[in-house]
């Protein structure tokens, strides 16, 4: 393996390589957590993966197969029901703590939230999801000058990391919140802490490799020590090549082969392929960087050829169709382009609708 094919091996790892026959629920599982703040772009992620339509993929999250939470560094992800709690068990315990360093110093400590998380669930039992906003009001919390005196986002964010609620039904356009409970059921027996850290690290590894230690404790939240630590107690597990003086890591069961075949994805905002790892000049450029992701954290769609970013794209939702617009890093002439752009028959069948280029 050389440094030019880790990219390569990337796409492979995370299902990408070759359309997967997988459930929506299967890739999420594989993957462990899907960075998922972009709702609608989250899905695609999901679609790009498998031969799901963007309903197919709607219906197992409503119905609870995918679960949509904070988790991990924290922000949004999807996660499968067979992985939430244990996940949660994980890494809810240092995400609070990061929540209640801010909050204690405005009186609100675990003693307060536990009275709110308290009324949140009598709002939302028997099946009653409701919207960030309507929770608040029913919560009857103290405004300062129009404004909740407490972040709302920081009180459902610490209600998902107690494991009480995660995502409900959209209402319209607007996501609501339900009972995690009422969605999944809590597992009769519970990992410790070691085998919740070791488990997340392997899954890791075999659905993002190859990738580094430093990657992994970006992805996990996790502190390089404690990420060398869980490294260490499941290396025989795993198959590692070192590249310039730095080991990647990877599923013992990828495929090492270097005849790899052409390929051209559009990929989400926030796609794992390049959000998953610290530093990814692997997958672009670093003279491309600035015009795929800014710096503090916002990622563009990306069209990758052969494993390597060449260009950003958007689409725009019409009544009986999809505007694509696409942007090259280097000039494309238009036979190249037209041969690029069957890259997105894929989209066009998951979103079931004709896709217009513009």
């Amino acid at each position: 393996m050389t440094h030019q094919e880790i990219s390569h091996y990337r796409l492979a790892s995370q299902k990408l390589l070759e359309t997967s026959s997988s459930t929506p629920q299967e890739i999420v599982h594989h993957l462990g957590a899907m960075q998922a703040q972009d709702y609608a772009m989250a899905k695609w992620a999901i679609g790009s993966r498998c031969n799901a339509t963007e309903k197919e993929i709607e219906e197992a999250i409503n119905s609870g197969k995918i679960i949509r939470t904070h988790i991990l560094r924290p922000t949004w992800h999807f996660v499968s029901a067979d992985d939430i709690y244990w996940m949660l068990n994980v890494s809810g315990p240092q995400v609070k703590r990061m929540i209640l360093a801010e909050t204690k110093k405005h009186g609100y400590d675990e003693k307060e939230f536990d009275k709110i998380n308290s009324a949140i669930e009598k709002l939302l039992a028997r099946n009653n999801p409701l919207t960030r906003e309507e929770i608040m009001q029913g919560l009857n919390l103290k405004k300062v000058s129009g404004a909740y005196f407490l972040s709302p986002v920081l009180i459902m964010m610490y209600a998902e990391l107690e494991g009480l609620v995660c995502n409900g039904k959209m209402k319209e356009k607007q996501m609501t919140y339900a009972l995690l409970e009422e969605k999944v059921s809590k597992p009769r027996t519970k990992l410790t802490k070691e085998e919740g850290l070791a488990k997340l690290a392997k899954r890791y590894f075999e659905s993002h490799g190859p990738a580094t230690l430093l990657d992994f404790s970006w992805w996990s939240g996790f502190s390089q020590t404690t990420c060398k630590l869980i490294l260490n107690s499941i290396a025989s597990e795993l198959n590692s090549v070192e590249i310039d003086h730095q080991k990647y890591w990877f599923g013992a069961n990828l495929s090492l082969k270097s005849n790899f075949s052409e390929s051209v994805h559009f990929l989400p905002a926030f796609d794992e392929i390049l959000i998953s790892y610290k530093t990814r000049e692997a997958s672009i450029l670093p003279e491309h960087q600035s015009k795929a992701f800014t710096n503090n954290g916002i990622f563009k769609p990306v069209i990758l050829e052969n494993s390597k970013a060449i260009g950003t794209w958007k689409r725009t939702l019409k009544k009986d169709h999809a505007k694509i617009e696409t942007q090259f890093f280097n000039e494309t002439k238009n036979h190249k382009k037209a041969i690029l752009f069957e890259g997105l028959k894929s989209f066009e069948k998951y979103l079931e609708t004709k896709i217009v280029i513009e």
